[in-house]
């Protein structure tokens, strides 16, 4: 399955947050992801594919109906997205498609990027992508949107979606995912590692490799042996691969 960096159409946008989602400064960058996808009447999708493995997709799925619904959102619907024969029906994947904003719970990265890759529901992501749709995720949804992802379970360094090429995010990153930084730095030294903070979320809307940070805490940037940070409604960019 092509990537998004590979497409020759970038219409839409990207939202990676730290975690700790729904609730509280969270409204900041979720309120954005919204306007950019056309507003409180646009169609929003969760998938929950993340959760699924401790059985906990429907309540988390459920608790991001009610969170985008409290925002403001119109159109909010929780898809059964939660393993690899629910990735491939034709009807989650066309409810995918017509979404203008698609968001991916927290969980467990592995199983998330393993139940995604080269699936019939990854290219609907990228279809709406090209259409304009907003593309999000928190922490393990997040993190499978990188070049590569960090799987906590097994200690390895896998492949992810590639939607942000050259990159890695660490989640959590002022709780236990600073932890995570260096081995990582060592493991993936030309990578740009983004270490992003609970209840904080950064916007790729604008032009190529150009970001914006909302929320509560920071997020950080590891590249070229050194540490930028940056907080609430700062700007950075990174090369990124055409």
């Amino acid at each position: 399955m092509p990537s998004a960096e590979n497409s020759n159409t970038r219409s839409g946008s990207i939202l990676l947050e730290g975690g700790a989602e729904f609730g509280g400064r969270m409204a900041e960058p979720d309120l954005r992801a919204l306007e950019l996808a056309g507003g409180f009447d646009a169609p929003v999708c969760i998938l929950p594919t993340a959760a699924a493995p401790d059985h906990n997709h429907e309540r988390a799925g459920r608790n991001g109906v009610r969170w985008f619904t409290h925002l403001g959102a119109r159109q909010v619907r929780l898809l059964p997205l939660i393993d690899r024969a629910s990735a491939d029906q034709t009807s989650i994947a066309a409810a995918i498609r017509d979404s203008h904003l698609i968001y991916l719970l927290g969980g467990f990265p592995q199983y998330l990027g393993k139940t995604l890759a080269g699936s019939l529901s990854a290219q609907a992501m990228l279809d709406a992508y090209q259409a304009g749709a907003v593309i999000a995720g928190s922490s393990a949804g997040a993190m499978v949107l990188c070049q590569h992802y960090y799987s906590p379970e097994t200690g390895e360094i896998l492949a992810g979606l590639n939607w942000v090429p050259n990159a890695c995010l660490i989640p959590h990153h002022d709780t236990f995912g600073k932890g995570w930084a260096p081995e990582l730095r060592r493991l993936l030294p030309e990578d740009v590692l983004i270490g992003v903070d609970e209840q904080t979320g950064m916007i790729r809307d604008g032009a190529k490799g150009s970001w914006t940070v909302h929320g509560k805490g920071r997020v950080r940037l590891y590249r070229g042996g050194k540490t930028e940070v940056y907080q609430r409604g700062e700007k950075f960019t990174f090369p990124e691969k055409s």
